[in-house]
């Protein structure tokens, strides 16, 4: 088990300490750990002693640290898990990893099953590879909520949607979650002909009868690209309206944003996500920017003339529309939206998570604008790489152009600053 340091939060017990980006936290209080959560309980105290092994010579230093009982170190790990992540044992005929081509970041081809990275991360598991041993710590330790992929409930077709004997018992385990009073949030992939329409109903009534236990469902549509070979269909107009009516008949359940814009509908009010839960499964984000885009003051005049563009996915143009209508009231600033098309997925690919350096320069670089904004989604977290590997400064320099990179999701707030920075009111 390796707890290996990957860099310190400036001014934190950790940085007084001089830990390093390398060294290795080998114990706390004697006690070896195998991720996150071990190391988050064996932090809260008074009074605590840690065994570190140094990079630069790999002697072993024993820190004895007296702090407030919730404070943390300031360490930041280069993974959650310590020890071996659990791997993903399914061969779904949906999954997104295995339709992937070669060429892109190593970490876009592991596929992790792990109940620590869904408690710690909000990462999906299904539940395939779940043991007596898992469950034990779970309840022991009093973990949760959990991100689940159910997709099914009907025992034979997750079974032959996962293609895992494993799968068929998913309503055992969340049954024994609601006895341990385990929360969970649920997602569904839906895959048009295998899980909709009459097996959706019946998903849905499992579900909500684990009752409080359950605290979210996520509908979202399966991701077709031109690489997969899966005979798969998408999820048309007409499916996504049967959908979301099905939906609409439970408390918690929610669609993404996908199967309005496909429907040809208005994004719901805000009252119809609850508090968001899913926001990271495209389940209401348009919404909260809408919503998160009302709380800013705007400047009416700006010191000189701006332009920005937005660079936005499909899925967001309508949002970053209705945003710019409202900025563009602003004297001497001009904004344009500018959706990137996915040439390299695939035109059924309309998310700004899966969008590639590439597509990006062909959509920004005959743009006429001083600043263009992307999301920090595009790139890999706490870096300026994107998915297919190339960087930021790779796209600075095939496009001259100058970027703002909003690292608050589902905001403006970097834009909006530069705006009231270069206000004359």
């Amino acid at each position: 088990m390796s707890a290996l340091v990957s860099g310190v939060e400036p001014d934190s017990i950790a940085d007084e300490l001089e830990i390093e980006k390398g060294d290795i936290l080998l114990s706390i209080n004697g006690e070896k750990m195998s991720d996150m959560i071990d190391y988050n309980f064996l932090c809260k105290s008074d009074f605590i002693t840690v065994e570190v092994q140094k990079s630069k010579d790999d002697s072993v230093e024993v820190i004895e640290i007296e702090k407030d009982f919730d404070e943390d170190l300031g360490i930041i790990f280069e993974s959650a898990v310590f020890d071996r992540v659990k791997p993903c044992l399914n061969k779904c005929i949906f999954c997104f990893v295995d339709q992937q081509p070669k060429g892109l970041r190593d970490t876009l081809y592991v596929k992790d099953d792990d109940y620590r990275l869904s408690y710690l991360q909000g990462t999906y598991i299904t539940l395939t590879n779940f043991t007596e041993k898992d469950k034990e710590r779970i309840s022991k330790m009093h973990l949760g909520p959990f991100y689940v992929s159910v997709h099914t409930t009907n025992p034979e077709l997750r079974v032959k949607m996962l293609r895992n004997p494993n799968a068929g018992k998913i309503m055992e385990h969340l049954k024994w979650f609601r006895k341990n009073k385990i929360p969970f949030h649920a997602q569904i992939v839906l895959c048009p002909g295998y899980n909709d329409g009459n097996e959706l109903e019946r998903t849905l009534k499992d579900l909500t009868s684990l009752k409080s236990t359950l605290l979210s469902v996520a509908i979202v549509p399966v991701g077709i690209t031109k690489f997969r070979k899966e005979k798969l269909k998408k999820v048309d107009k007409k499916c996504a309206l049967k959908t979301i009516k099905i939906a609409s008949k439970y408390k918690k359940v929610c669609c993404s944003d996908e199967f309005f814009l496909t429907a040809g509908m208005e994004m719901p009010p805000k009252k119809y996500y609850g508090n968001f839960s899913q926001l990271d499964d495209g389940v209401g984000s348009i919404r909260f920017l809408l919503e998160n885009f009302k709380r800013y003051k705007l400047p009416k005049k700006l010191k000189s003339p701006l332009k920005i563009a937005f660079a936005t996915s499909v899925a967001g143009k309508g949002a970053f529309r209705e945003i710019a209508l409202k900025l563009n009231k602003i004297k001497n600033l001009e904004v344009s939206v500018n959706p990137v098309i996915s040439t390299y997925w695939g035109e059924n690919i309309t998310v700004a998570g899966l969008i590639t350096s590439e597509d990006l320069i062909n959509t920004v670089k005959n743009l006429d604008a001083d600043y263009v904004v992307i999301p920090s989604i595009m790139l890999k977290p706490y870096s300026e790489t994107f998915l297919d590997g190339n960087t930021l400064d790779y796209v600075r320099d095939k496009t001259g152009k100058n970027f703002i990179i909003n690292f608050q999701k589902y905001s403006i707030d970097e834009v909006i600053e530069l705006l009231n920075n270069n206000s004359l009111i």
